[in-house]
């Protein structure tokens, strides 16, 4: 199941027709493209295709058009499991409209470790029965719109620091703190109709010496692992779905053995997908030659095809094909971003997002005691510029004079304090730091001079301050002198609109961290 960028119709003929291939999965685009090449590649397909998308936000996750609903942990700060249903609801039913099948989410790992730069505001938060909840909700929306889910990513991501694109990460509970953990929440998704899971490679040593009795040598990652897939999830957790692997171009994978033993052996060992490309053309010969060299077996094989073709069938994909039905026609594509979806987003952001802290008593802002505003945005993105300008024309409109930090000319050393206090009421902190795979880090990194940051928070009791997070949850950790916290969880503009309703005091807050966001320790509190 490629990773496709291709475009050209001849090329996409070719995946199906030569390259023989039983899915793909299409990065977000235009939602007329992306549909146009679903359909392509549909046409020519014997057996019709499985089509993925990381519908983990919304619709979004397929055509950029489709509507941001929003980050996992947004919907688990409202603490109604309808949010999380709308959320499946938004991505599937989007997700559907340009031709896709397959949701790889929900995520139901746990954010155990604040340190951990990728699960993060992806998660549904740190609690078990939360996450059981909003998980099976999203799977309810993703069923009635005929969508499968990939839960992921087993068998738990979370509580390492690291992340499995760059390393492979190891899960470290002992086998009873991991069986009232993850393992309640993938028998809950199991028992909830799940109709496939998705293998991370993440180790987990625990189970490996359980079913070995014996230390493992190294990190041996769940994609790779007969102990996690066939001893664990498949025989003592009674799931007899589709496993699919995660990315195999990641480092978690790749780094784990030879990578033309590495490819035929992951379905032998229990995956029944194998995910994405380093080269399609190689890879495929790996697992001709694996399977010519025994590594691949004739038993494996076949009870790999087997789920790929009942899941093909529970998805009623045989039927839709013979009525043309695989991928809708352009007019579905009206569903996007429709006003009922806006409505339910809004909804959310409403409700879920968080003030942690106000010791100061600040909220809400007033044109009379913060009408000149220092506003900066934290975070190297794509959507900074974006983020800027809309909480600068929102500032505007209600009637603040807002002056945009800038990383050059603003050399705090020198003016004087009592300059800096001249010239501003308000300084408003905007952290847009996102959780995007292959960083090492999600936290904040100050533009730093003599160990006097020319933007860091240093003002705090000089001039009212406020830091609101868009991102990543926990940036109190780096800034734990501001006295006005507030976590929104995602960048979208349902969330930025519903933000500054609460900061100007027209709305209240009623979320509710779904994590610590105090990363427990006391100063952060305060």
């Amino acid at each position: 199941m490629p990773d496709c960028f291709y475009e050209g119709k001849k090329e996409l003929i070719d995946l199906v027709k030569h390259k023989h291939i039983g899915g793909v999965l299409y990065r977000e685009g235009p939602a007329e493209e992306i549909q146009r090449a679903h359909r392509i590649l549909q046409n020519h397909s014997d057996i019709p295709l499985l089509i993925a998308a990381n519908l983990e936000s919304g619709g979004n996750g397929t055509a950029v058009e489709g509507t941001y609903f929003g980050r996992q942990m947004l919907t688990a700060a409202t603490r109604k499991e309808r949010m999380a249903y709308y959320l499946g609801k938004v991505s599937c039913r989007e997700g559907a409209a340009v031709g896709v099948n397959w949701s790889f989410a929900p995520i139901v790992d746990l954010d155990l470790n604040y340190h951990n730069p990728i699960t993060n505001v992806r998660t549904f938060g740190d609690d078990r029965d939360t996450v059981i909840k909003m998980g099976k909700a999203y799977m309810q929306a993703a069923r009635e719109e005929g969508v499968a889910t990939a839960v992921k990513h087993f068998p738990g991501d979370g509580l390492d620091e690291r992340d499995q694109h760059l390393i492979t990460s190891v899960n470290s509970l002992s086998c009873a703190e991991w069986d009232q953990s993850y393992g309640v929440i993938y028998r809950s998704m199991i028992e909830a109709g799940t109709l496939t899971i998705m293998a991370g490679h993440i180790a987990m040593p625990s189970y490996e010496n359980y079913f070995e009795n014996q230390k493992p040598e190294g990190s041996i990652p769940a994609t790779l692992s007969k102990n996690l897939l066939m001893h664990l999830l498949r025989e003592r957790l009674g799931f007899n779905g589709l496993i699919t692997t995660d990315a195999t171009p990641m480092v978690g994978f790749c780094s784990a053995m030879e990578r033309r033993i590495a490819v035929p052996m992951c379905i032998e060992n229990g995956c029944d997908i194998f995910l994405f490309n380093r080269n399609l053309e190689e890879d495929i010969q790996y697992m001709v030659d694996g399977y010519k060299d025994g590594i691949l077996s004739d038993q494996r094989l076949e009870e790999a095809v087997k789920r790929i073709l009942a899941l093909k069938a529970a998805l009623k994909l045989p039927e839709k094909q013979q009525k043309g039905e695989l991928v809708p026609d352009k007019e579905e594509l009206k569903i996007l971003r429709c006003k009922e979806h806006e409505k339910w987003a809004e909804e959310c952001a409403d409700q879920g997002i968080t003030l942690v802290k106000d010791t100061q008593q600040l909220l809400p802002i007033t044109l009379k005691r913060h009408r000149r505003v220092l506003l900066e945005v934290m975070g190297e993105s794509a959507s900074e510029e974006r983020i800027l300008q809309s909480f600068t024309e929102r500032l505007q409109k209600e009637g603040f004079v807002v002056t945009q930090y800038q990383k050059e000319g603003f050399e705090v050393l020198e003016e004087t304090v009592e300059q800096f206090r001249s010239c501003y009421d308000l300084v408003l902190y905007i952290g847009n730091v996102e959780t995007v795979s292959n960083n090492t880090v999600a936290r904040l990194n100050w533009h730093t001079m003599f160990g006097l940051g020319n933007n860091m928070p240093w003002m705090v009791n000089e001039i009212p301050t406020i830091f609101i997070s868009i991102g990543n949850p926990y940036h109190l950790l780096d800034a734990s002198m501001v006295k006005t916290y507030i976590n929104g969880y995602c960048n979208s503009e349902y969330v930025i609109a519903a933000i500054m309703e609460k900061i100007m005091g027209r709305s209240e807050f009623y979320g509710v961290s779904p994590v610590d966001p105090f990363c427990g320790k006391e100063d952060l509190k305060y």
